[in-house]
């Protein structure tokens, strides 16, 4: 037991939200379907966890390679505002590249096996969301692409787990695609993306610095340019909805999702004031959602980078969260 908890926290358990709540979400939307199943649908569900789990290992995998990790707190000793070493699991020694390649391996290779079991409910087509997912995925620090060192990781992200994730949930649930499967799973991916972003733009000088070309590196430090693109993907969303109700293609009650948008204007004027002064400091409010161990956080020195991050998470994981009520009930 103490094992699986050592590797779950190394593959980053705390941001399995970004893809259960649209995995979930996408089996509830298709659960109206006269074609829904439910063991596909739980199976594509458990598959999409274990692959998030594979991946975020695979990413440090392949950053550790780059010699990446290490740097960040050798910036942060030199004064430079960052967060802590990443994979520090493997700075330590407690485990070895060879290990942490084979825990990786394995968690990808059970998704795909559960993959496999899902074409026999669904048929082929199963396997175009998957392959492609895998290879993305994959090339998101890695070979051959490293979306991550080239300004693509955000985009990347936002497709991975909105339409990809979404469309392919969706379809092993029943088989089929609708437009209101889309118009739900672009604004999930960006609210996904969003969190990236907000991330990259407080990690600006660190990425610059070991050469890693996030969209806020790409963006050279243009705060008007940053603030824009961070406005765009925080509420861009609420109009892919309101436009599905107006049309049609989603039902009223997934307006919702308005009731977010103190915590979508929470996160822009704190990305906003972070750019102006990043040493600006802030407390939670009740409406930025939970944000658990906030004592710890500020004993540590990060509370400016979590308060943003978690409130980011917080924002995806209601909007999707109200959406689920709403498609299931």
């Amino acid at each position: 037991m103490n094992k699986i908890s050592f590797w779950l926290n190394n593959a980053r358990k705390t941001a399995l939200p970004q893809s259960m709540l649209p995995a979930v979400l996408a089996v509830c939307m298709a659960f109206g379907t006269d074609e829904f199943k439910w063991t596909p649908a739980l199976l594509s569900v458990l598959g999409v966890l274990l692959a998030h789990l594979g991946m975020n290992l695979f990413d440090d995998y392949f950053d550790f390679l780059k010699k990446g990790t290490g740097i960040r707190t050798e910036l942060d000793n030199a004064g430079i505002r960052a967060r802590l070493a990443k994979c520090d699991y493997l700075l330590s020694g407690k485990v070895n590249i060879k290990q942490l390649r084979t825990v990786a391996l394995g968690l990808c290779l059970s998704a795909l096996t559960l993959g496999l079991i899902i074409t026999l409910y669904q048929g082929l087509n199963t396997l175009w969301f998957m392959l492609i997912a895998g290879f993305l995925g994959i090339s998101y620090s890695g070979l051959p692409f490293r979306f991550s060192y080239h300004g693509g990781g955000e985009l990347l992200v936002g497709i991975l787990f909105g339409p990809l994730l979404m469309g392919g949930v969706y379809f092993a649930s029943c088989g089929t695609l609708t437009p209101g499967i889309w118009l739900v799973s672009v604004p999930v991916g960006m609210l996904v993306a969003n969190i990236l972003f907000s991330h990259s733009i407080m990690d600006y000088e660190p990425d610059k610095r070991i050469h890693k070309m996030t969209l806020a590196v790409i963006m050279n430090g243009n705060r008007t340019a940053m603030l824009t693109a961070s406005g765009l993907l925080t509420f861009v969303p609420f109009v892919f909805i309101g436009f599905g109700v107006w049309n049609g293609y989603l039902p009223l009650s997934y307006l919702i999702v308005l009731l977010t948008l103190p915590m979508a204007v929470s996160l822009f004027y704190l990305l906003y004031r972070y750019v102006r002064n990043p040493k600006d400091s802030f407390s939670p409010r009740w409406w930025m959602g939970p944000m658990e161990n906030w004592g710890r956080i500020q004993q540590a020195g990060i509370d400016w980078f979590m308060i943003r991050w978690l409130l980011s998470r917080n924002l995806l994981s209601f909007f999707c969260l109200l959406l689920l009520i709403v498609s299931f009930f």
